[in-house]
């Protein structure tokens, strides 16, 4: 037998980049807590500003953002114009920061919570669905602050949890999930556990909050604001398998900067999962053709070459299903 050579060190070559994500990491996360830290000795009506001032001006262009948002609206509106897009891009990164630090002071929040009007033609569905004991879908999206009408809803005596994507920070992600839950409710991660756990819950009377306007790569290609956009329909198929009220609900920012006005739509009509998560979007959209401030732009929503390379990927297997069909009706077979 041939004598063995010096192992290599590959385990060393691997670890590198990874330990040194995990620094980067560790120090933004300190980053981002001192930051909020300091923030929280500014009394709640000069930190909300302030915070939004400072991703307006200085994180938001420095990390791209804004020249994103810019982008995105420019897709959807081609005859906007530069300094409307750029308008609106700027209120898009004020209202982010200050939903950053709005979300950072649950108990702030919730206080003033009281105050909101709390409005809709929903939301005598939604306390008829309480009383019953009904799982309730509560459906919104990163339209104001969805935080403060989760916070509005607590106010009312409601319990919702909700699904989160994970930060890829693990750092950031651990305060990100205390904070969610400090609002009470349980939150799950997305991911086959986090929608088990989910499923568990509603099943079981529980109300719940999802955002229906994140890129999700397995989705449908559902017409949002004019463009085909790869949606989930996973609120819908809860919705109808264990007859949860859907309902949409946002919570919009007023002129003050610092209060909300939360509205509950009427429940979607239980169809089909495609037909129900459109009705979703269609009354998100609706939101934004008449706010588009408000909702974030930042996010990288439509895709257009993943939807693309799936509906290309769709016709192909509908293609090779029929092809098959054929050659087992045809009478050689």
């Amino acid at each position: 037998m041939a004598e063995a050579g010096p192992r290599k060190p590959r385990s060393i070559v691997s670890r590198e980049p990874q330990q040194t994500r995990r620094w980067a990491d560790w120090l933004l996360d300190r980053a981002f807590r001192i930051l909020i830290w300091v923030s929280r000795l500014l009394p709640y009506r000069a930190r909300v500003p302030a915070l939004g001032a400072l991703v307006e001006h200085v994180l938001g262009p420095l990390a791209g953002y804004r020249r994103r948002a810019i982008h995105q609206l420019q897709f959807i509106w081609p005859n906007m114009s530069e300094p409307e897009a750029r308008r609106i891009a700027s209120a898009v990164l004020n209202n982010t920061g200050r939903t950053l630090i709005e979300n950072y002071d649950t108990q702030s929040l919730l206080s003033r919570a009281k105050d909101w009007p709390l409005h809709g033609t929903g939301l005598d569905a939604l306390d008829k669905a309480r009383a019953a004991g009904r799982p309730i879908l509560l459906i919104t999206g990163h339209f104001g602050n969805y935080e403060a009408g989760r916070a509005a809803l607590v106010r009312r005596g409601f319990e919702p949890g909700g699904l989160y994507r994970p930060l890829k920070n693990a750092y950031a992600n651990a305060h990100y999930v205390a904070t969610m839950q400090s609002f009470g409710g349980p939150v799950f991660p997305r991911g086959r556990d986090g929608l088990k756990n989910l499923v568990r819950f509603i099943r079981g009377g529980g109300q719940a909050v999802m955002l229906i306007d994140q890129f999700y790569q397995g989705g449908e290609a559902l017409d949002f604001l004019g463009q085909p956009a790869l949606t989930s329909l996973s609120a819908a198929e809860l919705a109808l398998k264990y007859d949860a009220l859907l309902v949409p609900f946002y919570a919009t920012r007023q002129a003050s900067g610092l209060d909300f006005e939360i509205e509950v739509e009427a429940p979607i009509p239980h169809t089909d999962p495609r037909t129900m998560t459109q009705a979703l979007t269609d009354s998100l959209a609706k939101r934004i053709k008449a706010q588009p401030e408000q909702w974030f732009w930042v996010h990288r929503r439509w895709k257009p070459d993943w939807v693309r390379g799936q509906r290309a990927r769709k016709a192909a297997r509908q293609a090779q299903s029929a092809a098959n069909a054929s050659d087992q009706q045809s009478p050689g077979n």
